[in-house]
């Protein structure tokens, strides 16, 4: 079910280090053309400069769910950047996002291994260490159905996010599913809370959004905290768990 027109689209954010701007672009130009069609470097956002909101950017963004996802090293990588590359993908429908996702993460992988020194998804404003993405880049390789939309949802989306009343997250239509909302009045864990907005996402992949909500007692709604024009908007809803 789709509560909008509108179709997700992958943009990364890639942060350049010694190598220079004009080789980082031709080297991502290459990947892009090898394996993944459709992605473009978007070159109206991207400057051969360092950009001196990345190191704020990057330290709201980084993941904070994922023990050792996010270094010192990774830190000084981003203050120390020389350039920012943009990277937009193709929009994905539900039915190919996890195709297209595990594409992005694979292209992220391979620039971080070719002179790029730090990476964030901007449709959800998410960024992990050197060492995390190329984690979850391997263990996307040879996984099918499930198996592979959970290492591309972990790249992709953040969480938990807050408000007085919930814990939600970010960026679940990167695989073509709803959001997660889990109320507070369930746990004042934000770990137990984001445990279980993974396990919902989880059993949305294996038994479908209708038996995930009717065996929780849950509602599917539209999000409202983002503009259908804003990358972080997901055209097919949220799961409201219930209290």
């Amino acid at each position: 079910m789709s509560f909008s027109e509108v179709k997700p689209r992958h943009v990364l954010c890639l942060l350049g280090g010694e190598r220079p701007f004009s080789h980082l672009c031709e080297m991502i130009q290459s990947a892009i053309d090898d394996f993944a069609l459709g992605f473009e470097i978007d070159y109206t956002f991207s400057e051969d400069a360092p950009d001196d909101r990345m190191p704020i950017s990057f330290e709201v963004c980084r993941d904070r769910v994922k023990k050792g996802a996010w270094t010192e090293a990774d830190e000084e990588a981003v203050s120390d950047h020389r350039s920012v590359i943009y990277v937009l993908g193709p929009p994905m429908t539900a039915e190919d996002a996890v195709k297209h996702s595990v594409i992005a993460l694979r292209l992220v992988a391979h620039t971080l291994d070719n002179g790029i020194v730090a990476a964030k998804g901007e449709s959800a404003g998410v960024a992990h260490g050197v060492e995390r993405w190329k984690e979850l880049a391997r263990d996307a390789e040879g996984q099918t159905g499930a198996a592979l939309a959970r290492p591309c949802r972990l790249a992709f989306a953040k969480r938990p996010i807050g408000t007085d009343e919930h814990l939600y997250s970010i960026g679940f239509h990167l695989v073509g599913i709803p959001e997660v909302y889990a109320p507070k009045t369930l746990s004042d864990d934000e770990l137990a809370l984001s445990a279980l907005i993974d396990t919902v996402a989880d059993e949305v992949f294996s038994d479908g959004v209708e038996t995930v909500l009717k065996h929780r007692g849950a509602q599917l709604l539209p999000v409202d905290a983002y503009d259908e024009d804003e990358f972080k908007y997901n055209p097919f809803g949220a799961i409201h768990l219930a209290s």
